[in-house]
């Protein structure tokens, strides 16, 4: 078995392997900012190598699916979650709607492509999902929290042009003028991803090693209920396409189970309490260890 297709096999070891990494041996010095989403433009790229953009475009032109699914992603599931989890605690159930109603994550093609979904799908949920992030998000809290967020719509726009549209404009480029390379090359592509992942997992971890040592006893409950949360977004996000084909299905769950957790860590910091960062900061385990199985669940239907 060649080494690419061993990483693409056993891609959980190594996302597993991100975490404890993360945890026992985190980066020795301040990683720059820019770093993280460097790696998130550079899986972009890879993604958007196998695809073709106009395919995401027509994606988007497919309205109906857009809002059905986006009203689902941002304002259903979150609300959901949270009215259900305040009648045992306000504070847990803050934190899960802020967890919730984030939009899908930029890296959620790259795990689309690893779980053999419609990339270009995924890539247009991501897009719709972002835009629509800095009305609904303030909207939410302001309407059931009673707390406003103040969310830089200019700056949330900047990121999704350098996420999002850089690497979809760099890939057609490189498709026009390279296709020759991308035809030899293209085997590598998800195996690439897999490593890329590691690398955003293990910088996300270990920026954080700290707050997840400090009682690690005391945060055995709270990952177990992420743990429950994160496998009814898996389930409900395949049922929410029962009309569209497997692979459309495939996207849409990962879409609503692999948001932008970076974002809400980030508004976490800003807004909110320390146990809520302390929530936000462990969802990234259950969001790096679960593709495995949910790939391995969807083989068999």
């Amino acid at each position: 078995m060649k080494f690419s297709e061993l990483i693409e096999k056993y891609f959980w070891l190594i996302l597993i392997a991100a975490i404890v990494i993360g945890v026992w041996h985190p980066v020795p010095f301040q990683v720059p900012p820019l770093l993280p989403k460097l790696i998130l433009v550079m899986m972009l790229l890879v993604v958007f190598l196998k695809i073709d953009a106009l395919e995401v475009l027509e994606n988007i032109r497919n309205y109906k699916l857009m809002i059905y699914v986006t009203i689902i992603y941002m304002l259903i599931i979150p609300l959901g979650f949270f009215f259900l989890i305040k009648i045992f605690d306000n504070d847990l159930a803050i934190g899960i709607l802020l967890l919730t109603s984030m939009p899908a994550g930029v890296s959620t093609p790259a795990l689309t492509d690893i779980a053999r979904g419609n990339i270009s799908l995924s890539m247009s949920l991501v897009i719709t999902s972002q835009m629509v992030a800095p009305l609904t998000v303030p909207l939410l809290f302001w309407l059931f929290v009673s707390s406003s967020l103040s969310i830089n719509i200019i700056l949330l726009f900047k990121d999704i042009a350098i996420l999002v549209f850089l690497p979809m404009i760099l890939s057609r480029l490189i498709r026009i003028y390279f296709p020759a390379l991308i035809r030899k090359t293209q085997h590598f592509f998800t195996s690439a991803n897999v490593l890329l992942l590691f690398a955003f997992v293990y910088l996300t971890i270990s920026s954080q090693s700290n707050i997840i040592l400090a009682n690690p006893s005391g945060l055995i409950w709270k990952l177990a209920l992420l743990y429950l949360v994160f496998t009814i977004l898996h389930v409900a996000g395949y049922l929410i396409g029962f009309k569209e084909n497997k692979k459309d299905r495939i996207s849409i769950a990962i879409g609503a189970a692999y948001m932008n957790n970076g974002m809400a860590i980030v508004l976490a910091v800003s807004y909110f309490k320390p146990e809520i960062l302390i929530l936000m900061i462990l969802s990234e385990i259950p969001w790096s260890t679960l593709l495995a199985p949910f790939r391995k669940v969807i083989s068999h239907l």
